[in-house]
């Protein structure tokens, strides 16, 4: 027979948003002490009345708990209770301190004065207008985020993005859903197509309904867009709709249709099969194209020069004798309005970059800078002396898109892309469309590093095309030939197994307790006076390899290059997930390199967050001026405002605890992630775990992403895997046939 229990919850120990798990600690009348209760519900808040069945367990971990079957909150009616549930965060604006006055002041009516008649917090010394307003709002939104989560509990989903869901939809969130659940799926980051549809199969929702077929194309398309692709095969796209639904062919088909009709998808003949293209990614793939041909008409910008001069002017400039490549590049970026330049480590790109500039900013017209991310930014500007700016700051992004486009176009008379290989599609078309048509553009970048976490592979397709004049620099610098990175780098884009730098003599008695070396390969770093810049430590099984990446970031890379560990050290990865993947290697560097102290700490979203952590921003949010790769460090955490902030290389932002999906921890990346950025270290395990990812130019781009030191961690076998298999998959893109054909 199920008991019962009641009582005020005096703690939330853990919640889960996503499943509803709850741990609390709850006063009960006739009980000593809290006592533990455990169940599911879609929200816990200190202070508030519980009401429980379940039985009495006894855990051999934790003790003495009572498992709820059913929980059940209202809110508090004593003061004490009140207190504590306006004290424990929930309200922005009232921590512990404002709690207790406002009690004291209004008593057991204090729910209701928030509720009804929020002006008369004024009393209350030391609440202004700002914070009333801001505890005004927080408390209308808890409201009706609490109906959307009993909504979605009572359809066996998550709560954790209802927050989300309301902030998108308003007050008529609940009233939108329940009309067409398949918009989570287009509209809320985080909420995916699978998730939508159970929502829709509890509510009743026919399974060969055409808003179900339509749903799911899109769904379809978009998940091949991350894979990648700007346009699939139609009849793969039915196929593969198909199996994920098993709606009636049919159906499907009169879906497509309608999409098509609807202008929501383009149907386009590519190479003789029809091609299905989301709307966004087909107008960007013409748009660039077209762009590229336009740019390249009418006058150059320059005035005529006398090039040979020109070229002895710009080597006394830059300090260096240009190489006969760079010599011809520079020709070609005076007498060409749009210029392709890649190539790889070593082989001079910046001085070109700074060579080109030299000549521009000489005759008085105004140059831009960009690149990607903040970090390629960063580096272009400290490489060239003149400003860089990631292109979302360029073009001014907000919200609404970008600022700067063909009616509002960038001021100047050259505009030159660094790292252009990560740029997809979507951000090119932005970045083309901002050009004024009398400009210069340059795009340079490595074309054998990874393509674009994004939907397309501009540079290859700008390259294959023909279409644009392209230098390809391959003469590596004498500097950069006695750099072990560098020729890691192009031994594994040859083919060839990269060779680490011998161990010194003394590396065992510089580094106590440090492996001993395997036959064939380094296992230390030395401990020598000059140490080299590349090393492969062998090691076979997973458990032993994180170990020595904690090793090595703990003790033997401080110690040895003098680099800091959280600010120096980039641990790559190729996978998200195994226990080498992005995931668990992040749990267990955050557990070394900043552990739990008596400060603050959030759970949410499958993270634990703590001041000092090193952070990753994963999507562009256009208000907070942050893009999807931006790495920073959490500044403070105020758990009475549920508030967390994060310094962008001083750009600082405040992130509400309930918009921290957006952030995951950044002591380990994707090497996909790392794209565009350079690291004083990098420290890269490799296994076979990583089989389906093991290619040749995803270790290529990891090893030159180390500016100072790189050391790979793990099996020979997966490393000789990496080097060997080349990435033979395809991606659909068109960019190349529009630029050669028109678009």
């Amino acid at each position: 027979m199920a008991e019962t229990l009641s009582g005020i919850i005096d703690r939330v120990t853990f919640h889960n948003p996503d499943n509803g798990f709850v741990v609390l600690r709850v006063n009960v009348k006739g009980k000593r002490g809290p006592v533990t209760v455990v169940g599911q519900t879609p929200r816990a808040v200190a202070g508030e009345y519980l009401e429980a069945t379940g039985a009495w367990k006894q855990d051999p971990e934790h003790g003495e708990q009572f498992k709820a079957d059913t929980l059940r909150t209202t809110a508090p009616n004593s003061l004490e209770g009140i207190e504590k549930y306006l004290g424990s965060g929930l309200v922005k604006g009232i921590g512990p301190h404002y709690a207790k006055k406002i009690v004291a002041a209004f008593g057991e009516r204090t729910l209701q004065i928030i509720d009804e008649s929020p002006a008369f917090l004024k009393e209350i010394r030391g609440l202004g207008p700002r914070r009333i307003q801001q505890i005004r709002e927080s408390w209308r939104q808890q409201k009706a985020v609490r109906d959307i989560m009993v909504f979605l509990q009572t359809h066996g989903l998550g709560v954790g993005r209802a927050v989300r869901i309301w902030k998108t939809y308003g007050d008529k969130a609940l009233e939108i859903v329940r009309a067409n659940p398949y918009r989570l799926a287009d509209d809320i980051w985080g909420i995916g197509f699978q998730t939508a549809d159970d929502l829709a199969q509890r509510m009743g929702l026919d399974r060969q309904s055409p808003l179900r077929a339509q749903a799911a194309l899109r769904y379809v398309l978009n998940e091949l867009s991350h894979d990648g692709h700007c346009g699939y095969p139609e009849e793969e796209v039915l196929k593969q709709t198909r199996s994920l639904t098993a709606i009636d062919e049919r159906i499907v088909v009169e879906a497509i249709a309608t999409l098509v009709k609807e202008r929501d998808v383009e149907r386009e003949t590519i190479n003789h099969e029809r091609w299905l293209f989301l709307k966004r990614l087909h107008n960007a793939e013409v748009g660039v194209a077209r762009g590229l041909r336009e740019l390249q008409q009418g006058r150059h910008p320059l005035p005529a020069i006398n090039l040979e001069v020109a070229l002895d002017w710009v080597e006394k400039r830059v300090g260096l004798s240009l190489a006969a490549s760079q010599r011809e590049a520079i020709r070609q970026a005076t007498t060409h309005k749009v210029l392709v330049i890649t190539g790889g480590p070593g082989v001079g790109k910046t001085t070109l970059v700074r060579g080109i500039l030299e000549i521009f900013l000489a005759k008085k017209l105004r140059c831009l800078l960009c690149a990607p991310t903040g970090r390629a930014a960063k580096r272009l500007s400290e490489s060239t002396g003149r400003e860089a700016k990631t292109i979302h700051r360029l073009l001014e992004f907000d919200r609404s898109g970008p600022k700067r486009n063909r009616e509002l176009p960038l001021d100047a008379a050259l505009v030159i892309v660094d790292e252009t290989s990560m740029v997809d599609i979507t951000l090119m078309h932005h970045l083309v469309r901002a050009i004024p048509p009398h400009a210069c553009l340059i795009l340079v970048g490595d074309v054998d590093q990874l393509p674009s976490v994004g939907p397309g592979t501009v540079l290859a397709d700008v390259i294959a095309s023909k279409a644009v004049p392209t230098v390809r620099l391959t003469e590596i610098f004498r500097q950069a030939q006695e750099s072990g990175i560098v020729r890691a780098a192009y031994r594994v884009h040859h083919g060839e197994l990269p060779e680490s730098s011998p161990p010194s003599p003394r590396a065992s008695a510089a580094s106590p307790g440090a492996p001993s070396p395997s036959p064939g390969m380094s296992a230390a770093i030395p401990g020598g006076s000059a140490p080299g810049d590349f090393y492969i430590i062998e090691v076979d099984q997973p458990p032993t390899i994180i170990e020595r990446i904690l090793q090595l970031l703990r003790d033997r890379i401080p110690a040895r290059f003098r680099l800091d560990p959280l600010r120096d050290v980039q641990v790559l990865t190729p996978m998200n997930r195994s226990e080498l993947g992005v995931r668990n290697l992040n749990q267990r560097l955050q557990a070394e390199l900043n552990p739990p102290d008596d400060g603050p700490e959030v759970a949410r979203f499958g993270w634990t967050f703590r001041a000092g952590d090193k952070v990753l921003q994963t999507v562009n949010n256009y208000d907070k001026e942050v893009f999807n790769g931006d790495i920073g460090r959490i500044k403070k955490i105020d758990a009475d405002d549920q508030e967390l902030t994060v310094d962008y290389d001083g750009h600082v932002v405040a992130y509400d605890f309930d918009e921290l999906d957006e952030l995951s921890l950044a002591y380990a990346l994707t090497i996909h992630k790392s794209q565009g950025s350079e690291y004083p270290a990098v420290v890269m395990p490799l296994h076979t775990q990583h089989y389906l990812l093991l290619q040749r130019n995803l270790l290529y781009t990891g090893i030159t992403r180390g500016k100072r030191l790189v050391v790979l961690v793990g099996s020979k076998k997966a490393l000789s895997l990496a080097v060997q298999r080349q990435d033979t998959s395809r991606r659909c893109t068109a960019l190349a046939l529009r630029l050669q054909h028109g678009p």
